[in-house]
């Protein structure tokens, strides 16, 4: 049976507004950029020449080190995020009970204030004579250099930012281990290091997965931390893409470093999902 059979049969045809919303909402743009990335530098014609030029000039140049610099930073998020989250995720669980998705749910309020607003209130923290600087000046004479604009702040920007987006998944995935599990691995004289290693970690596997590869993606996207925490000390790809599209009007260069960025992504996502049970990671089983 055809493709365009299986789609029209009556029970899939409640599917089509999907499909179709689908196509227009993700495909089509998706499709854009990987055509406007062959086309030649500096055109807005699709029907131009297509060639490997851009992708040449981003290999001849130096965007190999914003490539390095953003997967290094959503990596360094994911290890810090995944050393805080499981412990409060962990302590949510065993002390809320059933409530601990209700109380993670807080930890989601911020991000009803916009980011930027969030991050320049850092800025008045750490800036010299700023919050904290001042206070310790005023209090104790004791002003320690301001770390303003510095990559350290910029991490801790990110590992702020995303972390109700690595919280959320982590206490869903804790809160799948059974306590009458942990209950029979103690009475059968397992220590606390073996419950944690053979059955706390593999059954919340799934849900710290989720939180993994979700952090990870959107903070190799991270633009705001970079220019507002770490005042262009750092320059991440999502920097030179928005200049090759806005300042320097070369909307190929800018697709091509987009599908680059999408293709690193998306091949390290798939290299850990090959790792996992897919089927318990989707709760099929």
């Amino acid at each position: 049976m055809s493709v365009l059979a299986q789609i029209f049969r009556p029970g899939m045809r409640h599917a089509l507004p999907i499909l179709v919303f689908l196509l227009g909402g993700f495909a089509a743009p998706l499709l854009a950029v990987i055509a406007f990335s062959f086309v030649p530098s500096r055109t807005f014609s699709l029907w131009s020449d297509w060639s490997f030029d851009n992708y040449v000039e981003i290999f001849n140049s130096s965007s190999y080190i914003t490539f390095v610099w953003s997967l290094g930073l959503a990596a360094a998020t994911v290890a810090i995020l995944a050393v805080i989250c499981y412990p409060v995720a962990f302590g949510l669980t065993r002390v809320f009970g059933r409530y601990a998705t209700l109380i993670t749910l807080l930890f989601t309020l911020p991000l009803f204030v916009s980011e930027n607003v969030r991050l320049y209130g850092w800025i008045l923290i750490f800036i010299k004579n700023g919050v904290l600087l001042g206070t310790l000046k005023s209090l104790f004479g004791w002003e320690p250099e301001s770390i303003v604009f510095t990559h350290g702040l910029t991490l801790m920007g990110m590992v702020y930012v995303y972390l109700p987006f690595m919280l959320f998944p982590t206490t869903l995935g804790v809160s799948m281990v059974p306590q009458q599990t942990r209950d029979a691995a103690f009475d059968l004289g397992a220590s606390r290091w073996q419950v944690f290693r053979e059955i706390d970690l593999p059954l919340a596997m799934p849900g710290i997965v989720i939180g993994f590869l979700l952090t990870f993606v959107l903070a190799v996207g991270a633009i705001a931390e970079a220019k507002v925490l770490g005042g262009q000390q750092i320059i991440p790809i999502t920097h030179d893409i928005e200049i090759a599209f806005t300042y320097a009007q070369n909307w190929p260069l800018g697709a091509a470093l987009s599908v680059l960025l999408m293709l690193v992504v998306g091949t390290l996502v798939l290299i850990v999902l090959r790792r996992f049970d897919l089927d318990a990671i989707l709760g099929r089983r």
